[in-house]
């Protein structure tokens, strides 16, 4: 079959696309027959060998965390699905990822993929939908009536952010760029800034963009006393303020089938829009590397098989 690997950690230049031997399912695991896999900013970090000590990947690697695709085997004691179920995943980071006509996953990652979207496009929800979705939720304990800024509100996870808060009842603030304040809008928000300029407090900030720690600790700030924090920029740790009861979590996003599932069906019923800037082939996927680590790359790129 068809991979893109990487033999050496390095620049894009590093990626191969290349014939490589087919997977075979062990116990617990499915082979899925890729309809497409997506670009993370993390894939560019590992294949740069800046994620070695807490994403430790044997070399040679095939990038690509999302997965959509079809079922085409099943390992031992998988019970569940079925040959040619169609499945979305968040694969583990420390294996062969979705780069690749055939990938083998656990069982347990998976969910059934959306059906009102083509399969290919369903790649583009995972790990994005799941940041935002344990952002909110699973650490900002998001309830109906509060006010919530996501700065960063243009980019894919912002997206699923600011739809996930305003279905959730919330007052959403986008912080984003100018060239991605529209899709800020488009996504739900109630306000879009080109800069975190909130005149009252409110009850959580979300944090997605690579900021200064000063302009990081100056958003605590706007956090009303009892109020919280989370950050994805992990290099940088999230400041608390703990006179005011105001905590400060970093996120590490985590696979979890059932929250895929529950944002499937999100998907299925129109609450949830699932939005891809730029389709590529596989063979392409090295230069898709190139124009994230030049700054090119804008919206969900989705990678074709």
């Amino acid at each position: 079959m068809k991979a893109v690997r990487f033999h050496e950690y390095g620049d894009p230049s590093v990626l191969r696309y290349e014939d490589v031997e087919q997977p075979v399912p062990g116990a617990g695991q499915v082979l899925i027959r890729v309809a497409a896999t997506s670009f993370n900013g993390v894939d560019g970090n590992i294949r740069a060998g800046f994620m070695q000590g807490p994403i430790p990947v044997t070399l040679p690697h095939t990038p690509g965390i999302d997965v959509s695709g079809t079922i085409a085997a099943l390992g031992e004691g998988v019970g569940g699905f079925a040959i040619g179920d169609r499945v979305v995943g968040f694969l583990p980071m420390v294996a062969d990822g979705a780069a690749a006509e055939y990938v083998v996953a656990p069982a347990e990652i998976l969910a059934p993929a959306p059906t009102g979207i083509p399969l290919a496009d369903a790649a583009a929800l995972p790990i994005v939908g799941l940041t935002a979705w344990q952002a909110l939720f699973d650490h900002a304990n998001l309830s109906a009536g509060q006010r919530v800024l996501i700065n960063g509100a243009g980019g894919a996870v912002g997206a699923y952010a600011v739809q996930l808060a305003k279905n959730a009842g919330a007052h959403v603030i986008g912080v984003a760029g100018p060239h991605s304040g529209d899709q800020a809008k488009a996504a739900g928000a109630d306000e879009v800034l080109d800069h975190a300029a909130v005149t009252a407090p409110v009850d959580v900030v979300l944090n997605l963009a690579p900021i200064e720690p000063a302009q990081l600790a100056a958003l605590l700030t706007l956090i009303r006393p009892g109020g919280v924090l989370v950050n994805t920029t992990v290099w940088m740790p999230a400041p608390s303020d703990d006179q005011r009861g105001v905590r400060g979590i970093d996120l590490f996003v985590r696979s979890d089938a059932e929250q895929l599932a529950r944002l499937v069906a999100l998907v299925d019923s129109g609450e949830l829009r699932v939005d891809v800037a730029q389709r590529f082939p596989l063979a392409e996927l090295p230069a898709v590397h190139t124009q994230a680590a030049a700054g090119a790359l804008h919206g969900k790129t989705v990678i074709v098989l």
